[in-house]
C-alpha cells in the first residue's frame, strides 16, 4: 500500500515504523492539512488531533481515499462523513483505541455488561496512563464506559462524584512511564469479577493501524475496529 500519515507524533511514528516492516510505502506526512493527497495514494490513516480533525477527514475522502482515523473531535459529524463516503464509494474505520488486544477487550466488556445486568452487579472503571497525556478520562476508558450504559441500567459516567445506581465513575491516574492499562470491575456483595488490559509498547496500537488500513482497502462503507475483528 502506498499510505499517507497525516500528524507526526510519538504515533505517527510508531506508524510508519510497522508500515515499513509490513512492506508498505509512506507516500508522505503531513501534520497541518492533506491539501497535497493525490489520487496516487491507497489509504491515509490520520492520528493527527487538531481543530481541523473534521475538515482533514472529508477532504481526504473527497479527493478519493479511504481513511483509517484515531482521532478525536468530530463524532458529531459522523452522519456528513457517513454520507460522503457512501458517495465517494470509499471506506472509513475509525477507534479511539487500535490495539488489537484492547478491541477484543472492547468485545469482552460489552458481553460482559449485558449478562450483569438483570444479576445485581455494579460496575468499577479504573485506568491508567503516562503523565503527558492531555485527555482525561482516555478515549478508551470512555468507550468501554459507553458500551456498559448502552447493556445495562447505567445512564451515565462521572469523572469527579462517585458511582450510583445511574452513574458509572471512572478514574484516571496518570504516572511516567504508563503506555495504558484499562480495569473493569464488576461487584456484587458475594464476589468481584475483574477484566483487564495492559499495554506495553504503542507499537500494539500502530499494528492495529495498520493492519486496520490492509483491512480497508477496497471496502466501502463506515466500520469499527470490532467488525473488522469478527469479520476476518
Amino acid at each position: 500500500m502506498k499510505i499517507a500519515i497525516i500528524g507526526h507524533g510519538k504515533m505517527e511514528k510508531a506508524i510508519e515504523s510497522v508500515a515499513l516492516e509490513r512492506g508498505h510505502t509512506i507516500f508522505f506526512k503531513t501534520n497541518i492539512t492533506n491539501k497535497n493527497i493525490t489520487k496516487f495514494i491507497d489509504i491515509a490513516i490520520d492520528f493527527c488531533a487538531t481543530s481541523s480533525t473534521f475538515r482533514n477527514i472529508y477532504d481526504t475522502i473527497q479527493n478519493n481515499i479511504s481513511v483509517v482515523s484515531g482521532t478525536k473531535g468530530w463524532p458529531n459529524e459522523i452522519k456528513k462523513i457517513e454520507q460522503k463516503v457512501h458517495k465517494e464509494k470509499l471506506g472509513f474505520l475509525y477507534s479511539s483505541n487500535f490495539s488489537i488486544g484492547v478491541n477484543l477487550f472492547f468485545i469482552l466488556n460489552k458481553y460482559f455488561s449485558s449478562l450483569m445486568k438483570n444479576n445485581n452487579y455494579s460496575v468499577e472503571l479504573n485506568e491508567m496512563h503516562h503523565s503527558k497525556k492531555i485527555d482525561s478520562p482516555s478515549g478508551t476508558a470512555i468507550s468501554l464506559t459507553n458500551d456498559i450504559i448502552s447493556n445495562s441500567n447505567y445512564e451515565k459516567w462521572t469523572s469527579r462524584n462517585r458511582s450510583n445506581q445511574t452513574t458509572i465513575k471512572i478514574k484516571s491516574l496518570r504516572e511516567n512511564n504508563q503506555i495504558g492499562t484499562h480495569s473493569v470491575s464488576y461487584n456484587s456483595i458475594f464476589d468481584s469479577i475483574p477484566i483487564k488490559n495492559k499495554s506495553y509498547s504503542r507499537e500494539a496500537y500502530a499494528t492495529g493501524a495498520v493492519i486496520a488500513a490492509e483491512w480497508l482497502i477496497g471496502k466501502i462503507g463506515v466500520f469499527l475496529m470490532s467488525y473488522m475483528l469478527k469479520s476476518k
